[in-house]
């Protein structure tokens, strides 16, 4: 007969190759009695551990994982993922350290290839995007015990777990200031998700200068693609109370925008102002050029790929980070108000 494998012990006891995992190599993240049942089921399966496997395992693997469960289709033309990557991946080459990326569509599913990954030893560390409101992430990875480096916070002071973050609130402010200042009061925001710490830390911004500047203003969350982006500002325009300014979470969404306002002879920035976060290559190629929030997202994913190193280096060490917050860059696509 053919040797039973974690697989076969996963189908025969109703759980996950990665509980099987943790069960069989007496770690963490299995109840006792889910591990008792998986142990009984590989006894009497006869299993034993296959020593090439074992002596694999001991290895230390020469990857970072990468898990993102965000639609693959928005993460194809958003350019802020292929700078971060890029500069992620190049400060990992500095130790020939590989970057293992996986695309799930849940958060329940981004966990459950944490502990898979985990149970078999596949990758040294993790780094982890998108921290949302009550984020279940860093409890279950401050329980695999795996060096872990969370972008956005920042967290609890409780918390164990290192991360890496931008205060996107002070940032959200010089733009909105730098708006009033150029006499716009009616301002938009097409903020991105809602669950996502950063996005609620760029609404509240907005919100605390409503009363100091006199603003009437609002946040409108989308999934961060160009269609919401699109069919949001279609809508603003075409409404009796358009705003005088927008202010877009990505570059993909403003240009999208920018695109219906000269769609309806809209004038930019005759009649509206657009602003836009992370200035990439897009907020130059367009005309008029987009006033964006500019930070440099390729060096901030090298600071992050040698700042995971570090934790796998010392898995006991802690690192709070927190990179240059972005600047303001004006261009075209902004102006003073009209008056009538």
């Amino acid at each position: 007969m053919a040797r039973p494998t974690i697989a076969d012990i996963a189908a025969r006891a109703g759980v996950s190759k990665g509980a099987v995992s943790f069960a069989l190599n007496g770690r963490p993240g299995v109840s006792e009695q889910t591990r008792a049942r998986i142990l009984a089921v590989a006894d009497e399966m006869h299993w034993r551990p296959h020593s090439a496997a074992r002596a694999l395992g001991r290895a230390a693997p020469d990857a970072v994982g990468l898990v993102l469960s965000r639609p693959a289709q928005t993460l194809g033309v958003e350019p802020f993922f292929g700078e971060l990557l890029s500069g992620l991946q190049a400060g990992l080459s500095t130790r020939g350290t590989a970057l293992q990326l996986l695309i799930v569509d849940s958060l329940e599913a981004e966990i459950e290839v944490y502990r898979d990954w985990a149970a078999q030893q596949r990758v040294a560390g993790f780094v982890v995007l998108d921290l949302t409101v009550d984020d279940p992430r860093p409890a279950v990875l401050g329980e695999l015990s795996v060096p872990s480096l969370v972008l956005g916070g920042p967290l609890e002071p409780s918390e164990t777990l290192s991360y890496a973050w931008i205060d996107d609130a002070e940032a959200m402010l010089s733009a909105i200031d730098y708006l009033a200042a150029l006499g716009h009061h009616d301002i938009v925001h097409v903020a991105g998700l809602e669950q996502f710490r950063h996005t609620q830390r760029r609404i509240a911004a907005l919100e605390s200068s409503r009363e100091r500047l006199d603003l009437r203003c609002r946040s409108i969350p989308t999934d961060f693609s160009d269609t919401e982006g699109a069919a949001i500002t279609r809508r603003l325009l075409a409404s009796r109370e358009r705003p005088t300014a927008i202010v877009y979470d990505s570059d993909v969404m403003a240009v999208a925008g920018l695109g219906v306002a000269l769609e309806m002879g809209v004038d930019v920035p005759g009649e509206v102002s657009i602003v836009s976060f992370d200035d990439s290559l897009l907020t130059r190629l367009t005309h008029p050029a987009l006033t964006a929030l500019s930070r440099d997202t390729q060096a901030w994913g090298r600071e992050i790929g040698e700042l995971i190193l570090r934790l796998v280096d010392e898995p006991g060490e802690r690192v709070v980070h927190q990179h240059p917050t972005p600047t303001l860059v004006v261009r075209e696509s902004t102006a003073r108000v009209r008056r009538s």
